[in-house]
């Protein structure tokens, strides 16, 4: 969906798409004057990336429990709190992930900038480091008891 251009104005035209990026940069890149640096997860040498990376955080008491129920996982962070799981940017687009998880936007973890990160725990097999989000939030969902949201009832 593009934004229309209005006659005589100048500028160029982007998407909603490119908007909702743009917006999420700015929330992923710090505050100037912020003395230390976000706590950003970072792929293991040697794979790439071509999605982009978000991450998803669940309490480390869930991780156990969602490695079986995944047909495939990727690059898997644990720290004594959470587990986090690499997934490609914008996965929570018309998402909504159930309490606990925590979705961080650009793998920027939400804790205090100057802890230690998170261990790798798992690393997949190739050189993409992403666990499918869909199984993810369906594991999820089901461990938490949570209805995924295309299953809710909407009201008028």
């Amino acid at each position: 969906m593009a934004v229309s251009r209005v006659p005589g104005a100048r500028g160029q035209v982007v998407s909603l798409d490119t908007l909702v990026r743009l917006g999420r940069g700015l929330r992923t890149s710090g505050r100037p004057g912020t003395p230390a640096a976000p706590r950003r997860l970072t792929v293991p040498e040697g794979m790439t990336a071509p999605l982009g990376c978000d991450a998803v955080g669940v309490p480390a008491g869930l991780g156990p429990l969602l490695m079986p129920r995944l047909p495939r996982v990727g690059c898997v962070y644990a720290d004594e709190k959470h587990w986090w799981w690499i997934v490609p940017a914008d996965s929570d687009y018309a998402l909504c992930w159930p309490a606990p998880a925590h979705y961080a936007t650009g793998a920027v973890l939400p804790d205090a900038p100057s802890a230690a990160l998170p261990e790798l725990l798992h690393r997949p097999d190739g050189k993409v480091p992403y666990t499918p989000p869909i199984p993810l939030y369906l594991a999820l969902c089901r461990i938490t008891g949570t209805t995924p949201a295309w299953s809710r009832p909407v009201s008028a």
